[in-house]
């Protein structure tokens, strides 16, 4: 019974370019993932390495947490931001996002 239908099934032979399907529809995905999502990641990673290297004393910045403030002083790990009259909060550098332009935080009341 089951030794009929085995025969049956051996005898078509696959369709033109199916032992190729499975490869080259793998190789498209890697191709299409490393476009959409690790090539743009790994420019986001760069810009933001040369962003916190790049940073100096005097500098407003936006922290990852919202708050902005003034830079005013610098270690190799660590950044202190004014953030209001005698406040003054330290950070860890990479938590710096974005640097603001001059005279942005009088702009703000701040």
């Amino acid at each position: 019974m089951f030794i009929s239908q085995a025969h049956a099934q051996g005898a078509n032979p696959p369709p033109a370019g199916g032992e190729w399907f499975l490869p080259v529809m793998m190789v498209g995905l890697l191709v299409f993932m490393y476009f959409t999502t690790i090539r743009p990641q790994r420019k986001r990673q760069k810009e933001h390495a040369e962003l916190v290297s790049s940073l100096g004393k005097g500098d407003e910045v936006l922290m990852s947490s919202g708050l902005m403030g003034k830079i005013v002083q610098l270690s190799d790990l660590y950044v202190v931001i004014n953030v209001s009259d005698k406040v003054d909060m330290k950070f860890q550098r990479t938590h710096v996002t974005a640097t603001l332009p001059k005279g942005t935080l009088k702009n703000l009341g701040a």
